[in-house]
């Protein structure tokens, strides 16, 4: 059972976790202090998120797996065009199969769905419509008949679900009540997740092309117009903290994730070289991006090219999360 639990835990892709459980905890960290707060019930809350996320992910494998994406891009790797090819091998492997996968699946959304029923009881039935919201965009992300990923839409959807929907959830769960603050602060987070994926569309585009799949990357079409809007992605969050501090919204201890911005940067030299073909050198990550699990697998693999802009921009919204956390918990004990 151990073995079982493991397998379907490394197939579910814990490391992008780190998308779904800074927010939450940066989300508890806000409401601790706030009347009613509840360590139990912000624990729990985090991890139904993780256990929701877990799911989501092998839900988009599971409706991939109809679009015959993995095919496709073996396909293009033998046209000699980069795609990442490492999709869903549990699948193509042998090593599991579409029905293991439903249980699996099955078994995530239960747990997590278990967990949001018991924080219900104790809280406002605000959680209910969030619940419910988060669960249609998170199923109808792959399935049908939205099938938003494929429609354009699915980054701004993952925005939305670990933005605003996660933190303004887990907060609720944290403290019993709503405050304005909360999704103020969403936004800049929404932000930074949804640039985890929009850079995963950027530099997927030609397989997300050959199996049919129309992400924002493709809408925009030429190399300059998703340059553009990676700037915008990427540096818009850090604008609205100093807005926010600028108007009396935010703490002047925010202006640590400022901190972050390095890898923001980072990240946008690193697809502009993208978009010219530039080599890059994948062999040694700098420091400075954070911690990049493991690298000599992934550069043996031949996916090197495309997981270290993946993970600087994982790492970036763990910063920014991280940062915020720090601002907070000084200004707690500070002021």
């Amino acid at each position: 059972m151990m073995k079982v639990l493991k397998s379907w835990w490394k197939n579910a892709r814990p490391t992008s976790l780190m998308q779904s459980m800074m927010p939450a905890c940066l989300a508890v960290v806000l409401a601790f202090g706030q009347e009613g707060f509840s360590l139990p019930l912000a624990l729990m809350a985090v991890l139904g998120v993780m256990m929701a996320h877990l799911g989501l992910n092998l839900t988009d494998d599971y409706f991939d797996y109809y679009e015959n994406s993995a095919q496709s891009r073996q396909e293009l790797k033998r046209q000699g065009i980069r795609a990442r090819h490492v999709k869903y091998p549990y699948l193509t492997d042998g090593s599991a199969t579409l029905k293991d996968l439903r249980i699996a699946i099955a078994v995530f959304f239960l747990a997590a769905v278990a967990l949001g029923i018991v924080i219900w009881c104790y809280r406002s039935n605000l959680l209910l419509y969030i619940f419910l919201i988060t669960l249609l965009l998170g199923v109808f992300y792959s399935a049908p008949p939205f099938k938003l990923s494929y429609r354009g839409l699915g980054e701004v959807v993952i925005g939305v679900i670990f933005g605003p929907l996660l933190m303004t959830g887990v907060y609720v769960s944290a403290c019993g009540q709503f405050h304005p603050g909360i999704v103020y602060m969403s936004v800049p987070v929404g932000l930074l997740v949804l640039n985890i994926l929009f850079t995963h569309s950027f530099i997927d585009q030609a397989a997300d092309a050959a199996s049919h799949k129309m992400t924002f990357a493709r809408l925009l079409k030429s190399n300059t117009a998703n340059l553009i809007a990676s700037a915008f992605i990427n540096l818009l969050p850090y604008v609205i903290v100093v807005v926010g501090v600028v108007f009396g919204s935010l703490h002047w201890l925010y202006l640590l994730v400022l901190l972050a911005m390095p890898r923001s940067l980072w990240l946008l030299r690193s697809l502009l070289a993208f978009a010219r073909n530039e080599a890059a050198d994948t062999q040694h990550p700098p420091r400075f991006m954070g911690r990049m699990e493991n690298w000599e697998a992934i550069c043996a693999s031949g996916t090197d090219w495309f997981m270290i802009r993946w993970y600087a921009a994982r790492n970036t919204i763990s910063a920014f999360c991280q940062l915020s956390i720090i601002a907070h918990i000084i200004y707690l004990i500070c002021f």
